[in-house]
């Protein structure tokens, strides 16, 4: 079942069901466009004098309902001990989390209260005037520093996913075509790395592991973040999340052609998250000096992300512009997503020759 049928089936029964099963009457629910790699099928609920919210339908089968539940479950816990997530509503039968059957098809709902302010993309990506850039980036950082915190004491009911659980030589071999040998290879290399590296309270727990700027919203009155869509949810490295965020850095910087002063920026953008995530929650150095792995890292579940698409869609598999990049970056040893390297260029910025499977 893909978007179409499922917002075509939304219409008709899927809504109604949600409804009542929310206590959503007298909201007004409407689609929010879909983006490519979406798993979901996402509405706001708006009804004057109440709150906003979010209501989201799964439908893939890539996920159990033990999934759902130990994100469920993680995103409480967080909004609970103080973390700035949009916190999960309960069913009018006290659950967080309702499953039903429809054209012989598996749907599972669950509501949010919505996020306060807007994404940056829905302000043009201009941050909140009167206040620098510099605010925004220590604020990343803190929330995010919040959440690390706040997961070092949880213990779950229902547990999500490991890291390995997931990424390790079994699934590349499924994803990745025979014909990307020397991807494989490398993927494989990055593993073996993994696997050698410390897990502990300290370094190693539930994170994100979907950090940025599609996934929080800002009040633009005081530039709280308040992060959101969880749905990869796992247990990792922490440094994963930080790598994110590094990530996310290079577009206010990605069209300066001088490569040292995109370092110099993103140096200076980096200080400043890291002390906001250092203002709620401990980071040692040994950990940060792992950034550029973990950048690698992060490259990886993009690409693999990528197969997962066309594999669950149904898609031939292919390699355009985007995803030869990464893909370059990773057979090459070409660290910090090839960013201060010759392969990137301000015209084309993170794209390469498309190649063919």
């Amino acid at each position: 079942m893909n978007k179409n049928e499922v917002v075509s089936l939304g219409e008709t029964h899927l809504l109604t069901a949600a409804t009542e099963l929310f206590g959503l009457e007298g909201y007004a629910i409407q689609l929010i466009p879909p983006h490519e790699r979406g798993r979901n099928v996402v509405y706001t609920c708006q009804k004057e004098g109440a709150d906003d919210k979010i209501l989201r339908i799964a439908f893939l089968p890539d996920r159990s309902r033990d999934d759902f539940l130990g994100e469920m479950e993680y995103v409480r816990y967080l909004f609970e001990h103080g973390g700035s997530v949009s916190n999960v509503i309960s069913s009018r039968q006290g659950n967080l989390l309702e499953e039903i059957t429809c054209n012989n098809h598996t749907f599972f709902l669950c509501l949010f209260n919505k996020a306060k302010g807007k994404q940056l993309v829905e302000n043009h990506y201009q941050y909140r005037e009167g206040a620098p850039l510099s605010e925004y980036f220590y604020n990343c950082g803190k929330v995010l520093g919040k959440m690390h915190q706040i997961s070092k004491g949880y213990t779950p009911v229902h547990r999500r996913h490991s890291f390995f659980d997931k990424f390790n030589v079994d699934y590349i071999d499924k994803l990745i075509p025979d014909s990307l040998s020397l991807l494989k290879e490398k993927m494989a290399e990055l593993l073996n790395t993994l696997e050698g590296l410390e897990r502990n309270q300290e370094t190693f727990g539930m994170i994100h592991f979907d950090y940025n700027d599609g996934n929080y919203s800002i009040d633009f009155d005081n530039g709280q973040i308040t992060a959101y869509d969880f749905d990869n949810s796992c247990y990792c490295w922490y440094m994963f999340d930080l790598a994110g965020l590094w990530t996310q850095g290079v577009g206010w910087t990605q069209f300066e052609p001088d490569a040292a002063k995109r370092k110099a920026f993103m140096d200076d953008y980096y200080e400043t998250v890291l002390a906001g995530y250092r203002s709620e929650t401990g980071l040692d150095d040994s950990m940060l000096d792992l950034l550029t792995l973990f950048i690698n890292v992060s490259i990886m579940e993009n690409i693999l992300d990528s197969f997962e698409v066309m594999q669950n869609t149904g898609e031939e598999a292919k390699c355009d512009e985007e995803l030869s990049y990464l893909i370059k970056c990773l057979e090459d040893d070409i660290s910090y997503n090839g960013f201060f390297h010759e392969i990137y260029s301000v015209e084309a910025r993170f794209e390469y020759e498309a190649r063919d499977i």
